[in-house]
């Protein structure tokens, strides 16, 4: 079986690649599993530790073609606030919550969640179910994204 070992970022890449693999926000953060690109490129991704794949992200096959990372829409809401402090606001109650949140000039995305919507909208945000592509904001201490990462112990 082809082996992928390495992921080289978005813009540090030549297009065209050999083929796309269309993935979900969940399936975008890996270690270690076999994958099948969209136009059928069996392959094991195998990652020395989990990363978060991103849009335009390439993954270097051992053969040496490149796939091109694609993000699949997925059900999400789009939550919005009266001005940029309540948008902050609802940002915080957000993060409180520990939820997963990509934050956009004028809006924040989160997956759907019938509980976490009613409090938003309790709060006075504008809650609005969209079909878009998810790319969170990576936590503190699981910064899996291309760099460095550290543990805390909590003993």
């Amino acid at each position: 079986m082809i082996e992928a070992g390495t992921i080289i970022a978005r813009g540090a890449w030549e297009p065209p690649a050999a083929d796309t693999i269309t993935l979900d926000e969940a399936q975008r953060h890996r270690r270690r599993m076999a994958m099948v690109s969209d136009g059928g490129i069996a392959f094991l991704l195998d990652l020395p530790e989990a990363h978060r794949l991103r849009e335009g992200d390439a993954i270097l096959l051992s053969d040496g073609r490149l796939l091109e990372v694609r993000a699949k829409p997925e059900p999400l809401v789009a939550v919005s606030g009266r001005d940029a402090a309540h948008l902050l606001a609802l940002a915080w109650q957000i993060g409180n919550r520990h939820l997963p949140c990509q934050i956009e000039a004028n809006r924040l995305l989160l997956r759907r969640d019938h509980v976490v919507e009613a409090m938003l909208r309790e709060l006075g945000a504008q809650v609005e179910p969209v079909e878009a592509a998810f790319d969170p904001e990576g936590g503190a201490y699981g910064g899996t994204q291309g760099g460095h990462h550290h543990h805390h112990g909590h003993d």
